[in-house]
């Protein structure tokens, strides 16, 4: 692997040109490597446990049912039984937390809507670890802990959910107890949100809160179906997890699709830019995963809580598992010739489950270590020429930037090469044949998300 270094003079100055390998296309191995964790990571992953990852899951079938409209009074039964016994939960890992961990419900009442047969609490439950130098850029797991059965109106009747979503709320809760005790630089929210499916109100209700208080959400994880890697045919993939990642963010203007459109930028997405920083991050010998990313929003007729951050404006993807077994999902208990319909706590595999804990706990730690995603990048199109000119707001947070770019037809970066701390630079590659991504790198060598040029 050839790596291309800057000569201290260059470092010196805001815009410089960097020569570089004349070849092309770009092979093999000239650049790009993954981002390994470190030692605080790997103690972190190391320490996500299975079993604590059984007992959450299990906890939450006793409830009976977690729908959205079932009772939120009863003690023992219902969705207020789980949101209380979540919110108890939490603050026992805050109390580890030297106070940087808070815990907090919100609430609000959810008039008579789609599949919302009257005023009902919706209630968000989450547990959030200040950063330490940057507490306004902020990171989100998490899963939706309402569940339901074959008719989405019947929360009378028992809906266990376990892998939908109990194993979502177990990776965010897990998560939270494991990190209560580290001190990321930005802030991480471990979140459990209700209303998901009668129609995403929680998460809803959390990102538009979050964007009415102009918090600087620059990624969000949500963990929905993450709990088996037995499909229903029996095949199982023990070492994959799907990873959804939009194109086209839904905020962007007719104007604003026009022109990335003509730029070629539709696969460069702030949600598909996240997307590949997990794939970086997290694929290696501690997580023991594979991401499969998928580029598109969701899977067909279905839809999770990370719709409604992207709606939002904030960069979000979807984490479900390889191979789905749909008579384990939305569907009364009951055995049919033979076959067991629900979603029971007997189909969730919960070292798999641990595993997608990491593969979340990966790219969270780095997010919140690494400096933040670089701001109003653009690259300079004014003239006709075979070199490429980037520009970008500086941040003092970040120890130094690269310049990633790679062929067009290609999904992830191929190349990079240091810049130094500036604010611009100017590489001698044609813009014409490559897609360009500026990342900040810290103090620690960690990596940020790479942001697409304007």
């Amino acid at each position: 692997m050839r790596v291309l270094l800057l000569s201290c003079l260059l470092c010196l100055s805001t815009v410089s040109q960097f020569p570089l390998d004349p070849l092309w296309p770009p092979g093999p191995g000239v650049i790009v490597t993954t981002q390994q964790p470190n030692g605080e990571l790997a103690s972190i992953l190391s320490q996500i446990d299975p079993a604590r990852i059984e007992a959450i899951i299990s906890k939450l079938t006793t409830f009976g049912t977690r729908h959205t409209l079932s009772n939120q009074t009863d003690p023992n039964r219902g969705i207020g039984a789980a949101r209380d016994w979540i919110a108890s939960e939490l603050e026992t890992y805050a109390a580890a937390s030297g106070g940087r961990m808070t815990v907090t419900t919100e609430s609000y009442t959810q008039g008579i809507a789609d599949r919302i047969s009257f005023p009902v609490n919706i209630s968000n439950v989450f547990a959030t670890l200040k950063g330490s130098s940057e507490p306004n850029r902020v990171y989100v797991v998490s899963g939706h802990y309402d569940s339901r059965i074959s008719d989405i109106m019947n929360f009378m009747d028992d809906a266990p959910g376990a892998d939908d979503d109990g194993s979502g709320v177990a990776v965010s809760m897990e998560l939270a107890r494991v990190m209560a005790t580290h001190t990321p630089a930005a802030t991480i929210v471990f979140a459990t949100v209700a209303g998901e499916e009668q129609g995403l109100y929680g998460s809803e209700f959390m990102a538009e809160t979050m964007k009415n208080a102009s918090m600087d959400v620059q990624g969000m994880l949500d963990n929905d179906i993450v709990g088996s890697p037995v499909g229903d045919d029996g095949t199982t993939d023990p070492n994959t997890i799907r990873m959804f990642a939009a194109g086209i963010p839904p905020t962007e203007t007719f104007a604003q699709v026009t022109s990335r459109v003509n730029i070629g930028g539709e696969n460069d997405s702030p949600a598909r830019e996240l997307g590949r920083f997990v794939a970086e991050v997290a694929q290696n010998t501690i997580t023991g995963m594979e991401v499969q990313t998928i580029y598109r929003p969701d899977r067909y007729l279905r839809g999770g809580d990370h719709l409604s951050f992207l709606k939002n404006g904030f960069p979000a993807v979807r984490f479900t598992e390889p191979r789905e077994n749909f008579a384990h999902q939305h569907q009364d208990t009951r055995v049919v010739n033979g076959v067991q319909f629900g979603d029971l706590i007997e189909f969730v595999d919960f070292k798999f489950t641990a595993r997608v804990a990491k593969v979340n706990g990966a790219a969270l730690w780095t997010l919140a270590n690494a400096p933040g995603t670089p701001k109003k990048v653009t690259l300079d199109t004014s003239q006709l020429t075979n070199n490429s000119t980037l520009r970008w707001t500086a941040d003092p947070n970040a120890a130094s930037y690269e310049i990633v770019w790679r062929p067009s037809d290609q999904t992830f970066w191929t190349h990079a090469v240091s810049v130094g701390k500036v604010s611009s630079a100017t590489v001698a590659v044609s813009k014409d044949n490559v897609d360009f991504g500026v990342r900040a790198v810290g103090k620690n060598g960690l990596k940020s998300p790479a942001a697409f040029p304007g």
